[in-house]
């Protein structure tokens, strides 16, 4: 795979209403370029655009952006593409695959090995939505920009 430079992808405010980057992933490769497009486009925020970008939301959006095109890789056939854009105080990830069948967080138990990522997600998002496209699905996260008080019990739908 050809690793995409995300900072040539993405738009200005002007033209794109707020910072934003896709990027089109193939194979297990994509999921280390999914996370320096990540990078790439926080620190841009931050320095072509002047947004405040705590850590914890720095590291928060690398592991959502490494789960998603995890499962993407794993559970769908063919390319994945992402998406990061910024709305209203969050950073919003989404990625699309051909899967058509939409995840489902299992029931939390310590004493499984694996297949913990969209609990984790879930956990850690402002928003979760899941929803089926013409072909595939595509899963989109939100997460604050700045440090918050969240409630870890219940992540709220997108919408």
């Amino acid at each position: 795979m050809t690793e995409p430079d995300p900072a040539v992808q993405g738009g200005t405010a002007a033209e794109l209403g707020s910072p934003r980057t896709s990027v089109a992933l193939q194979g297990a490769a994509g999921i280390a370029g999914a996370r320096r497009a990540a990078d790439a486009f926080l620190t841009r925020a931050r320095t072509e655009h002047g947004v405040s970008v705590s850590q914890r939301a720095w590291d928060l959006t690398r592991l959502v952006v490494s789960e998603l095109v995890t499962n993407a890789h794993k559970y769908a056939p063919g390319p994945a593409l992402m998406d990061l854009r910024l709305h209203g105080g969050t950073v919003e990830v989404a990625v699309w695959d051909s899967g058509p069948e939409l995840p489902i967080a299992r029931a939390a138990d310590a004493g499984r090995v694996g297949q913990h990522g969209l609990e984790i997600v879930m956990a850690v998002a402002q928003g979760f939505e899941a929803r089926r496209e013409p072909v595939g699905k595509r899963i989109i996260v939100r997460l604050p920009l700045e440090d918050e008080p969240h409630d870890f019990t219940r992540p709220r739908r997108l919408g």
